[in-house]
């Protein structure tokens, strides 16, 4: 069963958060497209896109902490997780080709995570996000 989270800092104001949240669904449905279900129709026959199959709970840490679980769901890739992350360098960026420039010149300690989308067995996501809590 695959489970996924999001994982935001709490430091951020809502509108990074959204933003933050809404980059890394992107490419969780670009690396996991059987996630987005079918195309349907609702009762008067209008047609509605696929959405998520799956519970997506978006959760919060600190900077510390993103940078931490970044470092132990790269450990547990061989085990099937995936981390997608959502860096500072990428959200000051003023176009893809800027945020490739730029990721390419930094180094990995000098990245701030503001996001992590965790995907993958459903028992190793929660055993890595189960004491973090959900985004109020």
């Amino acid at each position: 069963m695959t489970r996924c989270a999001f994982i935001i800092d709490r430091a951020l104001p809502p509108g990074l958060i959204a933003n933050t949240a809404a980059a890394l669904s992107m490419t969780l449905g670009k690396e996991r497209p059987e996630l987005v279900g079918c195309d349907l129709r609702d009762a008067d026959g209008i047609g509605h896109p696929g959405i998520t199959t799956i519970v997506m709970p978006i959760l919060v840490s600190d900077a510390e902490g993103l940078r931490a679980l970044r470092r132990l769901a790269v450990e547990r890739e061989a085990d099937g997780l995936r981390a997608i992350g959502m860096t500072d360098v990428a959200q000051r960026a003023k176009s893809y080709d800027d945020y490739s420039r730029r990721l390419a010149a930094t180094r990995q300690e000098e990245l701030r995570y503001l996001g992590l989308c965790l995907h993958g067995p459903a028992a190793l996501v929660r055993s890595l996000t189960g004491s973090l809590p959900l985004l109020k």
